[in-house]
């Protein structure tokens, strides 16, 4: 992980215009700081996805149209935390399903799975630590439909052109029939996603901020933490939300692990995250566009957010 962590960080502060992946942002303190940002009243998202998780389990249960047993796979599971409802359902109905977590992270997969058993010791579990498509890879050889899990608006993270062929990569691993569950942020007052990504407790400048810790830590950087501050921005008319670290000075940061010294500009922005929000027409273009059928729109009372149901 440091290896590719101090190539990648390298590539995106040399770059003309700097870049950091938020792929990087959940290391442990940055995963804590992330569950301070879920538990904001502005951050809509979470609360949106659960809502929609407990209120409509049943309907989508009975929208999948599956003939028993069949599979569900969760493509980045981390907590469980949303899931936990849909599978609660399942389990209390005696649908005879197997629930296939997949993370990277086998501390992830060990809490998720002790907790599962303990809530819900009926339920067929099989977590699985590693890559998405060398797991999924298994699935096509199954008698059984799957229906795959993409939650927490994690597609929006790509841009439109990447979403598509992660997109792609999901449909060529998956067998005629199979369904994805998609969760996706939609386009809503503006106001409201600007305080989610932007908000006044400072939390969301320290997820960022910890990033340079990171660097620090791992690459035996001297970042000096007040000399940034962060920015985030949200543009209606494409659904994106940027988000940026701040250079407040003319700087020289060392990584002396790797031997390489970085200079940053008065007011020189390093790139951290793109959230893009859709609306439903961009969804039905996504789908298309990666070989999919839209089946179903679930959405929260607010219509902030939608897991939507696709069919290949």
């Amino acid at each position: 992980m440091t290896n590719s962590f101090a190539q990648d960080v390298l590539a995106g502060l040399t770059a003309t215009e700097k870049y950091l992946s938020s792929k990087y942002f959940y290391d442990d303190n940055g995963s804590r700081i992330f569950q301070e940002i879920m538990n904001m009243p502005e951050y809509y998202l979470t609360d949106a996805e659960f809502e929609i998780l407990s209120m409509q389990s049943k309907q989508i249960h009975e929208a999948l149209q599956f003939s028993e047993p069949f599979n569900i796979i969760e493509l980045g599971a981390g907590d469980g935390f949303k899931t936990f409802k849909l599978l609660e359902y399942l389990v209390n109905k005696n649908i005879d399903f197997k629930y296939v977590p997949i993370d990277i992270s086998q501390e992830a997969m060990d809490i998720l799975t002790e907790s599962l058993r303990e809530r819900l010791p009926t339920l067929n579990v099989k977590p699985q630590v590693g890559d998405y498509f060398e797991i999924l890879k298994v699935n096509r050889e199954s008698n059984f439909p799957s229906l795959l899990l993409f939650l927490g608006s994690n597609i929006g993270n790509y841009s439109p052109q990447k979403a598509t062929e992660l997109l792609t990569l999901f449909n060529k691993n998956m067998k005629n029939g199979d369904k994805l569950l998609i969760g996706v942020d939609l386009k809503k007052n503006p106001i409201t996603i600007h305080n989610a990504y932007y908000d006044s407790h400072g939390i969301t400048k320290r997820f960022n901020l910890n990033l340079l810790l990171r660097i620090n830590r791992e690459l035996d950087a001297d970042f000096k933490i007040d000399d940034f501050d962060f920015y985030s921005n949200y543009n209606p008319d494409n659904g994106e939300v940027k988000s940026y670290i701040v250079s407040l000075r003319n700087q020289t940061v060392n990584l002396k692990k790797i031997n390489k010294t970085i200079i940053f500009g008065y007011n020189e922005l390093i790139w951290t995250e793109l959230s893009k929000k859709y609306d439903v027409k961009e969804i039905n273009t996504l789908a298309k566009s990666s070989s999919f059928k839209v089946q179903n729109n679930f959405m929260d009372c607010k219509h902030y957010f939608t897991d939507s149901l696709w069919v290949k």
